[in-house]
């Protein structure tokens, strides 16, 4: 029996020492205090998030800050070309069948 599942991407997204480098290579670091938050999100989008975190060395939690702050300044996290291929590889191994505009149709499962 064949895996039909295509093979997990081999892109690698550049990590968060390397963007903190590229960025800011002299700014000190930056005390935050996290809280746990109690969260559902679908499950398959949950398991590309954690596949891109992993891909750039950060946690959950990590990957998920990191998307809210570039919404916060109106900009994508995933801007660059080997980002994209990322989410878009990812996507395709966990079946992501859906964009952004099917969001609106989502139906509570719980």
């Amino acid at each position: 029996m064949s895996n039909s599942l295509p093979k997990r991407s081999k892109t690698k997204t550049a990590s968060r020492a390397e963007l903190s480098a590229a960025y800011a290579p002299n700014a000190q670091p930056l005390t935050i205090e996290r809280v746990q938050l109690g969260v559902k999100m679908e499950k398959r989008m949950v398991k590309v998030l954690k596949a891109l975190a992993e891909s750039a060395d950060m946690n959950l939690g990590e990957m998920l800050e990191d998307i809210v702050l570039h919404a916060f300044e109106g900009v994508s996290t995933f801007s660059e070309s080997a980002a994209l291929e990322a989410v878009k590889d990812f996507k395709r191994l966990y079946g992501v069948n859906y964009d952004v505009h099917d969001g609106y149709r989502f139906a509570k499962s719980d």
